[in-house]
């Protein structure tokens, strides 16, 4: 089959590799469909992520037909059609039971690699290093789905695949990282990155009851989808924190979304330095969007972060959290918590998530669209793939 594996920094390559089989009984084959990049893979095309592999398939984003299952996969038949939640969990441990499924402890077949960096294993996740268990993403024509009695969420057949491939991922994370802003009716929500997280946190929020939201950003294109959702936007630079204030009476907002992660970009002096500390490689991340959000958010407010940090911060402004008495909230989405509503809400019509779809690619041209993707070519936002 052709897949998209990973060789380095900025070389990706579509290759004939073997199909997967079945290799446990809850198992399933996949025939993607449809699968898309993520601002995530990113990170591993520009080299941020450790512990990747030569030839690594990449992809978390699919969705598709099944076409093999494993004797105990009960709830699923060859022939459904199901999207595939990024996170990978055994639907038993203590952690899933609480329904904190991006932390589950039995999915991960090398969890050393993640204790040796933060003391417990990290949950398995498709395409995502050796750190996260290895897997073969989804940017291919077919993928395994372990414990696939817990994830794939079998989809009704009137909808179309641009409309829920997002379940598998953007669409949970945005969601989540304003439902982590305990959003109150007349409620301000700062959206620092308009990216395709970003875009889905800000009509979350709206959809949460945020009165106002307000979207930062550098690039006029993500904006001005922005402003297509309601919110009002502020071009990034470095009067961000002021022009905050002014819009919220001098409080600042009441909740700020930090929907970059580690490699935000800026003209600041602290950005500056972020980017050649990450070069020189005396640093792992460049928190300086975490910074203006920590700074930016107002007294007793929720600072959430749905943007993938890898390491330790340097110069993180954690005595100004404090003094403003602030709640953070982060982590990598429990997807599976909100397929399920969040499919309703599509069918209701309240949301299309296809909104957010800028270009369509056959498998063939994954290197160009990541690479579009990540130079932000062609007023690239969203990029979905078929194989």
């Amino acid at each position: 089959m052709k897949a998209l594996c990973w060789y380095g920094k900025h070389d990706v390559r579509v290759e004939n590799v073997p199909e997967p089989k079945i290799i446990n009984p809850h198992d399933a084959i996949i025939r993607i469909t449809t699968t898309a990049i993520c601002g995530s893979d990113l990170h591993l095309y520009n080299g941020f992520v450790p512990e990747m592999e030569a030839g690594d398939i990449l992809g978390h984003e699919f969705m598709g037909e099944v076409v093999e299952v494993g004797k105990e996969v009960k709830n699923l038949k060859k022939g459904d059609q199901v999207v595939v939640p990024f996170t990978i969990a055994c639907g038993h441990c203590f952690f899933c039971k609480r329904q904190l499924w991006s932390c589950c402890d039995n999915t991960n077949p090398s969890p050393h690699e993640s204790e040796v960096e933060t003391g417990y294993p990290a949950s398995g996740l498709y395409g995502y290093s050796h750190v996260h268990g290895g897997y073969a993403g989804g940017q291919a024509e077919y993928a395994r789905v372990p414990f696939a009695d817990v994830g794939p969420l079998k989809l009704p057949e009137d909808l179309p695949d641009e409309k829920v491939i997002f379940l598998s991922d953007i669409f949970p994370t945005g969601y989540m990282a304003a439902e982590n802003c305990n959003i109150r009716p007349g409620d301000t929500v700062a959206v620092f990155g308009c990216g395709p997280v970003g875009q889905f946190a800000i009509r979350s929020a709206f959809l949460l009851g945020a009165e106002r939201v307000v979207a930062i950003d550098d690039v006029p294109e993500r904006l001005s989808m922005a402003r297509e959702a309601g919110a009002h936007t502020i071009e990034a630079n470095g009067t961000t924190f002021d022009e905050l204030k002014e819009l919220t009476g001098g409080f600042g907002p009441d909740a700020c979304i930090d929907a970059v992660g580690l490699e935000a970009h800026g003209s600041t002096a602290d950005a500056r330095t972020d980017r050649t500390k990450q070069a020189l490689k005396l640093a792992t991340d460049r928190p300086h969007v975490l910074r203006q959000a920590i700074q930016s958010c107002r007294k007793g407010g929720t600072v959430s972060i749905p943007g993938v940090y890898m390491g330790a911060l340097d110069n993180f402004p954690f005595g100004v959290a404090f003094a403003k008495g602030l709640t953070l909230r982060m982590g990598q989405t429990h997807v599976q918590k909100y397929m399920e509503p969040l499919l309703e809400k599509i069918q209701t019509g309240e949301i299309d998530p296809s909104f957010v779809i800028t270009h369509r690619l056959s498998l063939n041209n994954a290197a160009k669209g990541y690479e579009t993707f990540a130079e932000k070519n062609d007023g690239c936002i969203k990029v979905i793939l078929k194989p």
